[in-house]
């Protein structure tokens, strides 16, 4: 199979969806692997790595679309992107359809074949290609959140960590998956008072027992976030609804709830965000204020630590990558029902009901896309 590997234009996305060691592994199976010049240059990998290890550099990103039966990226495409996306074309990438409704109908219209590295589910239904962004996004949402906490940069002045003498800050976090998990793990390490929500009392049971005594676990509910966000220093939005939008646990109104200072960060912003007060920002200007409420809701998170990032991902992803290449994408599917569950926008139909649901769409059978 012929792949291809584009820059990622996303404003200050660093990360490259593919290492030296993937193209190696890849050549070794009899692929070709094209990766546009630089792509790898900001997470630290060079063409001349890429070239050694097996690649073939092209110049512009049309060469690489134009040449490839599989585009393997990191961010889903922008607008800029659509128009190079070809029918049938088979793309394997952080979608995040139900958060935008112009990247889905674009996705449509291509007739290309969109595989969601965020729906990739396993038999117990974790989500092996969202983990480690996840894992890197947690921890960022407490690093991001203490610097934002910092008077000149709007918040309350406060130390997460407090000094003797001082109490330490309080961290609320929504979410007991693995980005809200990492975050309490950071948070906790700092020696912040934490509070960690989820509406599975099994989840909270886990937690209670790997975490440390200053670690508090809460049933989430309307009345427990309005009692918790009056006291939190910092807020951590930490909720996922597997390719689907996530749920507003925050309304505006709530905002007048919390004290002055108070930092927000939404990890769930690229699915739409759990709190209702965020939109998508990036890492050239990351944070607005709203209700004296310091928001941060960068939606590429890891892509502020690309080489961290870029290789936590591919160590996830190149084994599905392999699978692809080497059977095709519908063998592949058929054989691993982890990669079916990928499949969001087939050749104009969309096989997702999270997208379906989210953009009022007809939702086709998955099994007719296999003829």
């Amino acid at each position: 199979m012929i792949l291809g590997v584009p820059k990622e234009i996303k404003n200050n996305e660093n990360r490259v969806a593919m290492t030296p060691a993937g193209v190696m592994e890849l050549v070794k199976f009899g692929h070709t692997v094209y990766i546009q010049k630089d792509a790898g240059f900001n997470s630290g990998f060079a063409d001349a790595e890429f070239i050694a290890a097996g690649a073939t550099i092209l110049e512009t990103i049309e060469e690489v679309y134009n040449k490839a039966e599989m585009i393997v990226k990191v961010k889903e495409p922008i607008a800029s992107e659509y128009s190079l996306i070809k029918k049938d074309q088979l793309v394997f990438t952080y979608f995040h359809f139900a958060s935008s409704e112009p990247l889905t109908h674009a996705m449509i219209k291509s007739g290309a074949v969109c595989l969601a590295y965020e729906t990739v589910e396993k038999v117990d239904r974790s989500l092996p290609l969202l983990i480690p962004m996840s894992e890197v996004a947690g921890r960022m949402a407490i690093q991001e959140g203490a610097k934002y906490l910092e008077k000149p940069q709007k918040g309350k002045g406060v130390l997460l960590g407090g000094v003797p003498g001082v109490p330490s800050g309080k961290v609320l976090i929504l979410g007991g998956g693995i980005v809200g998990t990492q975050a309490a793990k950071m948070a906790a390490g700092l020696g912040a008072r934490v509070v960690i929500m989820d509406i599975s009392l099994n989840r909270l049971r886990q937690l209670s027992d790997i975490m440390p005594a200053n670690v508090t676990t809460i049933l989430s509910n309307e009345y427990n976030i309005k009692e918790a966000i009056k006291e939190a220093d910092l807020v951590v939005g930490a909720v996922l609804i597997p390719g689907a939008k996530a749920p507003h646990l925050i309304t505006k109104d709530m905002l007048k709830l919390m004290k002055p200072g108070t930092v927000v960060v939404d990890v769930a912003v690229d699915q739409g965000g759990c709190i209702e007060t965020c939109k998508p920002t990036t890492h050239e200007d990351p944070v607005f204020v709203i209700d004296e409420v310091v928001h941060y809701c960068v939606a590429n998170m890891p892509g502020a630590v690309p080489y961290t990032s870029t290789l936590a991902l591919t160590n996830a992803t190149l084994p599905y990558v392999l699978q692809l290449a080497n059977k095709g994408w519908q063998k592949a599917c058929i054989e691993n029902e982890e990669l079916k569950k990928g499949l969001n926008v087939v050749q104009g139909a969309v096989v997702y009901k999270g997208v379906a649901d989210a953009w009022n769409l007809t939702l086709s059978e998955l099994e007719d896309q296999f003829n």
